[in-house]
């Protein structure tokens, strides 16, 4: 059974409160918590969303990530992530997501996505 939409956008929020305030303890305790739960996949989407921003065009979108398929696994995770959320590709979305799961990867995925949302919304305070 999937977590309220409202639980998940409070969870999600927390996570980036905490973020922002460079508590990576408190993102991986928060994280920890709704990964035991059955929200993560919600909390996922709600830290995606944040990254992507208001007003968001209908796509198709082609995010360029240079030397992506270097990257670590929770970078290039993060990436095809957002890029699914963007694109309204919930198939791939859930794909990415249970890979994650099967890989074991899921808390670090997690955690790398709202490191990068955090960096994101930092970036648009100061522009």
């Amino acid at each position: 059974m999937a977590i309220e939409p409202d639980q998940a956008f409070e969870d999600a929020a927390l996570v980036l409160d905490q973020a922002l305030a460079d508590d990576v303890a408190g993102v991986a305790g928060t994280l920890a918590e709704v990964v035991k739960g059955d929200g993560a996949y919600q909390v996922a989407l709600c830290l995606a969303g944040a990254m992507a921003g208001d007003g968001l065009r209908e796509g198709p979108w082609r995010l360029e990530f240079p030397g992506i398929d270097e990257a670590d696994y929770d970078t290039r995770w993060v990436a095809r992530f957002v890029s699914a959320y963007v694109n309204h590709d919930d198939l791939t979305g859930e794909a990415l997501f249970g890979a994650a799961v099967a890989d074991g990867k899921l808390p670090e995925c997690l955690m790398t996505l709202a490191g990068s949302t955090a960096a994101t919304l930092r970036r648009r305070s100061h522009s």
